[in-house]
């Protein structure tokens, strides 16, 4: 019952955010946008990009990723977005290395025109590669946006992601979720 309560509180919330942000009318365009004015706007684009890393101090075992996204500003607040992810991990000598991947869709809602721009949201994609069984998942994500410059951004973002690799048992994979993070840049476009 929880995981619906916790489901159904977040598409309340960004439909809820949706309607207000329709109804404000700060549509500035970025030809037009005042120097202090952070921030994407409504059908501006989004560029991220993210990594991490680690290695053991003989750097034997290691691991890598990489991720990106491309976004699209339905309102001034509402953001629809495609991510991709890729990893890397190597076992000791670099004779076991395996790649993992994962794509999600992403709609996430920003409060605020602040240079630190909270938002939260929901995403569905798919799990693949060497260490993954292939699934479908879903999570529920926040994070922050800080604006170095009016289109320019450091980001960080936690999701918190559960699989769908056996439907019947689906308050067991949420429940079983895990939490995911990133940080890297962003771009306004």
């Amino acid at each position: 019952m929880k995981t619906n309560h916790l489901i159904l509180a977040s598409i309340s919330l960004l439909l809820a955010g949706t309607a207000s942000a329709q109804t404000s009318p700060s549509n500035t365009s970025n030809s037009t946008r005042s120097i202090d004015v952070y921030g994407a706007r409504a059908t501006d684009w989004e560029f991220t990009l993210g990594g991490s890393g680690a290695s053991d101090n003989d750097f034997n075992n290691s691991l890598g990723g990489v991720n990106f996204a491309v976004g699209n500003y339905l309102t001034d607040s509402l953001e629809l977005s495609v991510r991709q992810s890729f990893s890397y991990s190597n076992g000791s000598g670099g004779n076991d290395a395996s790649y993992d991947a994962s794509t999600f869709a992403a709609l996430d809602y920003h409060f605020g025109v602040e240079r630190l721009r909270p938002f939260v949201g929901v995403n569905f994609g798919g799990l693949y590669g060497d260490n993954t069984n292939d699934t479908w998942a879903a999570g529920v994500e926040a994070g922050l946006k800080f604006y170095v410059k009016p289109t320019t951004f450091l980001y960080a973002l936690v999701n918190y992601a559960w699989n769908f690799d056996d439907g019947h048992k689906a308050t067991d994979n949420f429940n079983d979720g895990a939490f995911l993070w990133s940080v890297g840049v962003g771009f306004s476009l």
